[in-house]
């Protein structure tokens, strides 16, 4: 009985070491996004759940801004259960997140009035176990309280999102830094295509993977958009 339980143990740790160390894991899990051209580049096809994952504007305007979070709304939108959404501004408008499927009584608002505050709410988001996704915005996230979180992530299989938010853009080489996040995405917004009829044209993003372990660096301009004229079967379609 003690040798059975030994080895289950040493069976255990032997996996925390491997995806400390980065190793593939035997059965990833991953969440597709439901495109085509990047869930072909990701590995086991979609975003890994049970990690870490960055999301920032690629400007410091707020359209860019807004496009990011709206990324980040679609990915945890496709997820189960409760999403818990940590803020230090009153900013996140409701009705836009419900237009990528993030309806209103899913989310569990946090406002905290520091970003530790936040991060602290993040990382127990994240270690609770029983939501469907976690995303927190954030200016600052070091390799320390990212690999906190990626543990955290790995601990309850939850899918967690930093979008990286800056008052200022001294802050945005911040971004730049080392993480422990499994991937890291910069969101631009684009001129939208014009209809043949008049009205506002359908958004238009260039989405730039700028990090992701087991893949390349790689850009997808408008590939949401490419996946509607197609009509595949995908939620960032609606």
């Amino acid at each position: 009985m003690n040798q059975a339980i030994d080895s289950a143990m040493i069976a255990e740790l032997r996996e925390k070491i491997g995806r400390l160390e980065g190793r593939p894991a035997s059965q990833r899990v991953v969440l597709p996004f439901g495109v085509d051209v990047i869930d072909r580049h990701l590995p086991g096809g979609g975003l890994s759940l049970g990690a870490l994952h960055e999301v920032a504007a690629g400007g410091n305007g707020a359209i860019d801004g807004a496009a990011a979070a709206l990324f980040a709304a679609g990915i945890v939108a496709r997820t189960k259960g409760k999403v818990l959404w940590c803020v230090t501004r009153q900013d996140l408008f409701a009705p836009a997140i419900a237009q990528v499927g993030l309806s209103a009584n899913r989310v569990i608002y946090v406002e905290a009035g520091d970003e530790q505050s936040v991060l602290e709410a993040f990382e127990e988001g994240m270690r609770y176990g029983g939501l469907g996704g976690i995303v927190a915005e954030v200016a600052k996230l070091t390799m320390t309280a990212s690999r906190r979180l990626q543990l955290a992530a790995e601990t309850s299989g939850a899918i967690g999102i930093a979008i990286r938010r800056w008052r200022r853009q001294t802050e945005a080489a911040d971004f730049g830094q080392p993480t422990a996040a499994v991937t890291r995405w910069r969101i631009s917004s684009l001129p939208s295509r014009p209809l043949p009829v008049p009205g506002v044209g359908r958004a238009r993003w260039q989405v730039e993977l700028i990090r992701c372990r087991g893949a390349e660096a790689a850009d997808f301009v408008d590939a949401f958009g490419e996946a509607q004229r197609r009509r595949l079967k995908s939620p960032w379609c609606s």
